[in-house]
């Protein structure tokens, strides 16, 4: 039996004869050859605004899901680039769970065993899903917390960020990635971490045994990495 969570979300409906057009035109990936797809709204520059889930419900009625504090930041953003566009953009009230391993389902609890808030974090961390307000804010580039691989297409056409975006992918590189580590000791969110005496990273989110947080990428992949003013030590997870 899976174990199932409840996940706090807010949620913008999306809808009107040129809503597939104007999300298309708006957030990261290609929400015209997917039926849902994660995605991102970002600032010209590149910096995230919200991290999404969108869910077409018909041909053209979107529900864009994003982290609790965000949908009227969604909402306005997309409000201001409407425009022309005929769209209707509207927080709705939806509940929501999270299969572990699994989907995420609204408005009728899955089949599984309540899943405690230490089991989700775990399982949040060991499987290195980035959480705004954590590992997620508007300092962060989008390929140095790896949702280039899950919330971006680089085939479709532009949307605020794209050039940055695209010239990152395929001219650059980051100095830092979000890597799960395995934990030695004690550890918790803000905790610097040392190689040779140097920092090199930062922890974002830690349960016992397990954290997440960023690393810079010229570290060994076999590096013990020391865990400012505590003992133990934390290595990345491969």
């Amino acid at each position: 039996m899976p174990s199932v969570a409840t996940r706090p979300r807010e949620f913008v409906r999306v809808a009107g004869p040129d809503a597939e057009d104007f999300l298309q035109r708006m957030v990261s990936n290609d929400v015209a050859a997917n039926h849902d797809c994660d995605a991102l709204l970002l600032t010209p520059k590149a910096r995230i605004v919200a991290p999404l889930r969108i869910v077409r419900r018909a041909r053209d009625d979107f529900l864009l899901l994003t982290e609790p504090g965000l949908g009227d930041t969604v909402r306005g953003q997309l409000l201001r680039s409407r425009f022309a566009a005929r769209v209707e953009i509207e927080l709705e009230q939806h509940e929501s769970w999270l299969v572990l391993g699994g989907n995420e389902v609204l408005d009728e609890r899955p089949e599984g065993d309540e899943a405690s808030a230490a089991d989700v974090e775990r399982w949040r961390i060991e499987s290195g899903v980035p959480r705004w307000g954590r590992e997620l804010d508007d300092t962060i580039l989008p390929a140095e917390a790896g949702l280039e691989r899950t919330h971006i297409s680089f085939t479709k056409g532009c949307y605020p960020g794209q050039e940055p975006i695209a010239r990152q992918h395929y001219r650059g590189k980051v100095n830092r990635r979000l890597r799960v580590l395995d934990i030695e000791g004690e550890a918790e969110p803000g905790d610097e971490l040392l190689l040779d005496d140097k920092k090199v990273g930062r922890i974002t989110s830690a349960v016992p045994g397990v954290a997440m947080g960023y690393v810079r990428t010229e570290v060994p992949e076999d590096a013990q990495l020391e865990i400012a003013a505590k003992p133990g030590f934390a290595r990345l997870r491969h």
